[in-house]
């Protein structure tokens, strides 16, 4: 009998991480392959990405509309309150034997609560990582607490599931999803690329994502944004792709103020709701980098040999690259940082820098073992304790 192994994403990173492993999956003729979209994928403001999956020519077996329609703390739970019974309403429909989630954000955690009281096994990749400045923190742990299996991108990482108190036999160290999805697309040449976008490379050109610190006051955020703003508008010869924040709590207000930056700046600024996976990556290649706060600049930017302006806290704790060049929102720190990441010292040890997310390969390694592992007794857990003095 087929196994059914269930994906779920709700966000356009995610499902491009995700995308190499679901096609896998979706080829496999012994896996009855189902897939779950919701979150972002289906909200018009995001570009309704759900679209980008079916161009993959990838089935979707059901959506779970989450209702995004503000960003306060209240709207957001509510959306996770839809979600829980949305999700045990498709996985009631779908009977998946395995759900496979990734990463830590809050519909995410909405799915995990439901297969766990539904007893389906959850497996759960890029577990065990850092982000101090977000609750998605916190989501991500307790993510692991409820997975049955594990599939991180570091050795540091499963180290951390395993302090958890996860069975080491259940943690897989695979590596990073991101390095496998750059090394599975044909890159777009310039011109093509430049025709698809409507945008002209120029002297110089950064690309800039910059998502809400949810664990920051609304007035720290929006001081932060306005600050990053600042930064950008004295740079000279340097055109701006921006990228689209994602749905978490003041996502609206922080649009506003890239909109209208944007708007003001239209000379050299552009906006993308998406740029979806080969647009994105085909730009980095002709990007003098990246500056914002997503998890890309660490996870999949170093492996084009590109530096990355890591603002604020949001990614505080992960593995970093020499690539990485740190920095707060004061404005002209954010100008030092990239008055470095143009200096020619800097741009020299690029060609020398690692991606300590390892190399390709990590989906057909989950793959082989999501579609092996005996589920018949996994859901029986123990808390597992590390030997040794537990200290004070």
């Amino acid at each position: 009998m087929k196994r059914k192994i269930c994906f779920i994403t709700g966000s356009r990173a995610e499902y491009g991480l995700l995308r190499k492993l679901i096609i896998i999956s979706q080829q496999d003729k012994l896996v009855n392959m189902q897939m779950i979209v919701t979150g972002s994928h289906l909200s018009k403001q995001h570009g309704y990405t759900y679209k980008e999956i079916e161009k993959d020519h990838i089935k979707i077996s059901d959506k779970v509309n989450l209702n995004l329609k503000g960003d306060s703390p209240e709207d957001v739970i509510h959306s996770m309150s839809i979600g829980l019974k949305g999700f045990s309403d498709s996985f009631h429909k779908l009977k998946p034997d395995l759900i496979v989630i990734l990463g830590d954000r809050y519909e995410i955690f909405s799915v995990a609560a439901a297969a766990m009281i539904m007893n389906i096994p959850i497996a759960h990749i890029h577990g065990g990582e850092v982000t101090e400045g977000a609750y998605d923190e916190a989501i991500r742990h307790s993510i692991s607490k409820m997975a049955h299996m594990h599939f991180v991108a570091a050795p540091e990482y499963r180290k951390r599931v395993i302090q958890l108190g996860e069975n080491p036999k259940s943690v897989f160290m695979v590596g990073g999803l991101g390095v496998d999805a750059i090394n599975d697309l044909s890159l777009l040449d310039k011109l093509k690329l430049e025709k698809l976008m409507g945008f002209k490379f120029g002297q110089r050109n950064l690309l800039v994502t910059m998502h809400p610190e949810t664990l920051e006051t609304k007035q720290q955020q929006l001081k932060n944004v306005k600050s990053l703003l600042t930064a950008l508008r004295n740079l000279k010869e340097t055109n701006l792709i921006f990228t689209m924040p994602n749905a978490d709590h003041l996502n609206k207000k922080i649009v506003y103020l890239i909109q209208d930056f944007c708007q003001k700046n239209s000379n050299n600024c552009s906006l993308f709701p998406s740029l979806g996976q080969l647009k994105y990556f085909s730009a980095l290649q002709f990007v003098d980098g990246v500056i914002g706060n997503s998890s890309s600049g660490l996870l999949e930017v170093p492996s084009f040999k590109k530096g990355t302006i890591n603002l604020g806290k949001r990614q505080d704790g992960r593995l970093k690259a020499n690539s990485i060049i740190d920095s707060d929102f004061n404005k002209n720190n954010i100008l030092k940082a990239v008055k470095k990441l143009y200096s020619k010292s800097f741009q020299a040890q690029l060609s020398l820098s690692r991606n300590p997310y390892g190399a390709p390969g990590a989906s057909l390694k989950i793959h082989n073992k999501i579609t092996t592992i005996p589920l018949n007794s996994v859901l029986q857990k123990k808390f597992y304790d590390l030997k040794g003095n537990p200290g004070p």
